[in-house]
C-alpha cells in the first residue's frame, strides 16, 4: 500500500473527541477569566449528585457525519444510569488534546447534546462557555466516579 493511502487509513480511524466523565457529589463553579469576547456574562452555580462531562471537541467532531455527538450522549446517559442520577453537566475542556474545534461549532455541538439529553429526560446544565472557572469538586473514591472515553 502506498504511503499516502496508509496515511489516509490512519486518519479515518483516528479518534477525536475525548471526554473525562466524573460523578460528583458536589460540582460548583465561579467564573474567573473570560476567554472569548462575545460570550454572555456568567454566574456561579452549585450542583449536587451529578455526572460531569469534561469534553474536548476536535475539528473532526463537528464535521458532517461525525458520530461523536451521539457517542457523547450515549456515554453520558450510561454513566448517569450507573449513578442513578438524572443530572448531567457539560463542561467544555480543551485540555485533553492538541487540536481544537472552532469555538462556535463546538458550542453548537454542546447545545445539541444538551437538547438531546433533555429530550431523554435528563436535567442538563452547561458550564459558562468561554470562561476559565474556579471549580470546587467533591467526588467519591469509586471506579465509576472517573471514566475516560475517546471516540
Amino acid at each position: 500500500m502506498p504511503m499516502q493511502e496508509k496515511m489516509c487509513c490512519l486518519c479515518i480511524w483516528a479518534k477525536s473527541m475525548r471526554v473525562l466523565f466524573w460523578f460528583c457529589d458536589d460540582f460548583d463553579w465561579t467564573p474567573a477569566i473570560k476567554t472569548l469576547p462575545d460570550v454572555p456574562e456568567a454566574e456561579p452555580a452549585e450542583n449536587r449528585n451529578t455526572v460531569v462531562a469534561f469534553v474536548h471537541i476536535e475539528p473532526r467532531d463537528v464535521e458532517t457525519g461525525s458520530s461523536s455527538e451521539t457517542k457523547l450522549v450515549k456515554n453520558a446517559k450510561w454513566l448517569a444510569r450507573k449513578w442513578e442520577t438524572l443530572r448531567i453537566i457539560l463542561h467544555s475542556f480543551t485540555h485533553l488534546g492538541q487540536e481544537k474545534a472552532d469555538p462556535e461549532k463546538a458550542l453548537e455541538l454542546l447545545d445539541r447534546t444538551k437538547e438531546r439529553l433533555e429530550n431523554a429526560g435528563y436535567s442538563v446544565d452547561q458550564t459558562p462557555y468561554g470562561y476559565f472557572l474556579d471549580l470546587k469538586i467533591k467526588a467519591p473514591g469509586h471506579p465509576l466516579a472517573r471514566v475516560y472515553k475517546e471516540f
